[in-house]
C-alpha cells in the first residue's frame, strides 16, 4: 500500500497543536457574554475547557442537563513581536456539557500527564471544567479556511515539538540572525526585500512571516523528510540553511 507523503501538518494536526499553545480563547453560548477560556484540551472529539466558575457558561450549562449549543474560538499567535502576530484562528462548534465536580480533579490529573499547563492548578480555585462535544471544526490561516470533520480531528495528534516551539522561535529570532539569513536565501526572489521573521516550527519544516511594504506573506520551507526528535530537527534546520555545523537550537 502506498503511503501519502506530505510536507506540512494536516489541518487536524494544526488544530490539535493550536489548542495546546493557545494565545487566547473564548467560549460563546447564546444569551451570555463571551467567556474567557484558560485551558483547552482535545480528547478524541471532545474539548475540555477551564473557565471562570462564576461565569455565565458554567451557570447556563449547569441548568441544562442535555447540554447547550456553544462555539469555542482559539487564537494561535507567534511567540515573537510581529506586525501581525496571529498565525491561525480555530472555531470548534458543538454541545457544551457540565463536568461533575467530583470528576474535575481526576480529569485534570489525566490531562496534565500529556498537556501540562499551569492553568490546571486553578481548578477549584476560581475555575471550573466544561466539556464541549465537537460537531464541526474550522481553521483559518493565511492560506485560507478549512473545515475538519470531528472524526479526523479525533484521530490527529499535536506536533511533537509544540511544548518547546515558542522558545525555539524566540531563540532563532534573537540569537541566530545568521541562520535566518541563510534560510531566507531559499525564499522566492520577490519576497526577499521584506523583513524575514521566523513564524513557526514543526516536524515538517519552518515557516516565515515576510513583512513587506505591501503587506505580510507567510512561506514554508519544508525539510527533506519529517523529523522525530530534537537532534533531527536541529540537523534538518542546518542542512536546509546550508550550514551543517551551525548550532541552531538551544540545548
Amino acid at each position: 500500500m502506498t503511503q501519502a507523503v506530505t510536507d506540512r501538518p494536516s489541518d487536524a494536526e494544526l488544530i490539535q497543536t493550536a489548542c495546546r499553545q493557545i494565545s487566547g480563547a473564548t467560549l460563546a453560548v447564546a444569551g451570555a457574554e463571551p467567556t474567557p477560556v484558560n485551558v483547552v484540551h482535545l480528547f478524541e472529539s471532545q474539548a475540555f475547557v477551564l473557565v471562570p466558575t462564576d461565569g455565565d457558561a458554567v451557570i447556563f450549562t449547569g441548568a441544562r442537563s442535555e447540554g447547550l449549543a456553544a462555539m469555542l474560538e482559539i487564537t494561535d499567535c507567534a511567540p515573537i513581536d510581529l506586525r501581525e502576530r496571529v498565525r491561525s484562528l480555530v472555531w470548534l462548534n458543538g454541545t457544551l456539557h457540565a463536568v461533575p465536580t467530583n470528576l474535575e480533579r481526576e480529569l485534570a490529573v489525566e490531562i496534565a500527564t500529556e498537556h501540562p499547563d499551569d492553568g490546571l492548578l486553578d481548578l477549584g480555585h476560581g475555575s471550573s471544567m466544561l466539556r464541549l462535544q465537537i460537531d464541526t471544526a474550522v481553521i483559518a490561516t493565511s492560506a485560507g479556511a478549512a473545515s475538519v470533520p470531528s472524526a479526523e480531528l479525533a484521530g490527529a495528534a499535536p506536533d511533537p515539538f509544540w511544548e518547546y516551539e515558542g522558545d525555539w522561535i524566540a531563540h532563532l529570532d534573537s540569537d541566530h540572525a545568521d541562520l535566518v539569513g541563510q534560510l531566507a536565501r531559499r525564499l522566492p526572489q520577490d519576497l526577499r526585500d521584506g523583513r524575514v521573521r521566523p513564524l513557526g516550527l514543526d516536524r515538517f519544516g519552518i515557516r516565515f512571516r515576510i513583512e513587506g511594504p505591501a503587506g505580510d506573506s507567510d512561506v514554508r520551507l519544508p525539510f527533506a523528510r519529517p523529523v522525530s526528535d530534537v537532534h533531527e530537527l536541529s540537523q534538518a534546520l542546518r542542512t536546509l540553511a546550508g550550514c551543517p555545523f551551525l548550532n541552531s537550537l538551544p540545548d
